[in-house]
């Protein structure tokens, strides 16, 4: 298969690497100077070049805030019968996006980031595949995935959403709370340091991506159960609650003990 990879940052080089020795590929950014370091694929400088080159699948692995537009700018260069594929951690406007696009689609959400992962161990990383998507695409992905031994999850668009609204804003509205507060320690502790290494990885992100899923239509309600879990808390803590404090810890015990145990 050809496959053109739009954007050539960190995920768009992992997938030039992931991609290269089994499919000709060629990879694309407005930033030539960013495609010095790509290995075995064709280096596109302009979006003509795409015409010759005639993909039979566009990975569009720009940021968010690019995403729709790199699709526009290439939608002239490629055949009907192209396949579109995103891997977006926020979805907002693409399924209006493929709706008028008039292409076979396929979008996925590999949970799994080069500030936090290992893009060279993901045995323990999930990824999302959209179920709305082509046939074909979707089974090239299953089987992509597959082969890195990625758990494989199939949902809706809007399936996708309520899974981000929970496994990412509630994580990163948390951090955002920790980072915060937090002043300068001259003794901190092992706990205190890896809460701060995870606030320090999540502030390096993009600062729209990051807004773009704390502005998912269901963060609100995930930041009210911590708003109402943090007012619990704080009225235990208040009253030197020594029962209420017991009988708290041991239902956020079993709950890491449920979410734990469907991870393995």
């Amino acid at each position: 298969m050809k496959i053109l990879i739009l954007g050539a940052g960190k995920m768009g080089s992992f997938f030039c690497d992931l991609l290269s020795f089994d499919h000709r590929v060629a990879i694309y950014d407005r930033s030539p100077e960013r495609l010095r370091f790509t290995y075995n694929v064709e280096r596109l400088m302009d979006l003509d070049e795409v015409d010759a080159f005639d993909p039979d699948m566009v990975l569009n692995a720009a940021t968010v805030k690019y995403t729709i537009d790199a699709f526009r700018q290439v939608l002239p260069h490629l055949r009907p019968d192209t396949i579109l594929s995103d891997i977006a951690s926020v979805k907002t406007g693409l399924p209006e996006f493929y709706a008028s696009a008039g292409h076979p689609f396929v979008s996925t959400h590999p949970m799994f980031g080069p500030t936090f992962a290992s893009l060279s161990n993901l045995a323990d990383e999930n990824a999302i595949i959209i179920s709305e998507g082509s046939r074909d695409g979707i089974e090239f992905f299953d089987r992509l995935y597959s082969r890195l031994g990625l758990h494989i999850e199939h949902y809706t668009f809007s399936e996708h959403d309520l899974t981000i609204a929970y496994s990412l804003s509630i994580p990163f509205a948390s951090t955002l709370v920790f980072g915060s507060c937090m002043k300068p320690q001259s003794a901190p502790g092992t706990t205190f340091k890896r809460h701060l290494a995870i606030a320090r990885g999540l502030m390096s992100e993009d600062s729209y991506l990051l807004s773009e899923i704390l502005f998912n239509p269901h963060t609100v309600e995930k930041l009210d159960e911590i708003c109402d879990t943090l007012g619990k808390l704080r009225e235990i803590v208040a009253q030197h609650d020594t029962e209420a404090m017991d009988e708290f810890l041991n239902t956020v015990r079993q709950r890491i003990k449920r979410i734990k145990g469907t991870c393995d």
